[in-house]
């Protein structure tokens, strides 16, 4: 039987339940993920589409075509209080990432791999043995 991971919006209206493991687990350095995430990085988990199913309420989609690849990124988030939950790109067909910070217990998630890292706040360490990208990195391996 596969690993069951649950978990949802800050204020309960919206759940998820993904099966298994991520294809992978990442950081996300880039300027749009800082703005939006109103952090320094994003931390994501990225499933096949088909291992992740909303059990409960319905996600807001918010289309963002980025300034330097002109691809689109779909976030879908809480209407109610504006967590954001999910995303899908043009880049990554057939998947999907969980925002890891929604996870009900986001301890098992191993990250190893560290994206837009030219963009990385100077006060931000990538740990030794991590992938790591200047960019968008390279092909999955699924």
């Amino acid at each position: 039987m596969p690993d069951v991971h649950e978990g949802g919006c800050a204020c309960g209206a919206v759940r998820y339940r993904v099966l298994g493991q991520p294809v992978i687990a990442q950081v996300c350095h880039c300027r749009f993920c800082q703005r939006r995430t109103g952090s320094a990085c994003a931390v994501l988990a990225v499933f096949k589409e088909g291992d992740v199913a909303i059990s409960r309420g319905r996600l807001t989609l918010c289309e963002h075509r980025s300034d330097e690849s002109g691809r689109w990124l779909k976030m879908e988030f809480c209407p109610q209080c504006g967590t954001t939950v999910t995303h899908t790109s043009e880049m990554r067909p057939g998947l999907r990432s969980i925002a890891a910070g929604t996870f009900d217990d986001p301890g098992w998630l191993r990250i190893n791999r560290h994206i837009w890292t030219r963009s990385a706040r100077s006060w931000v360490s990538i740990p030794s043995g991590a992938e790591s990208f200047p960019q968008a990195g390279g092909p999955l391996k699924q």
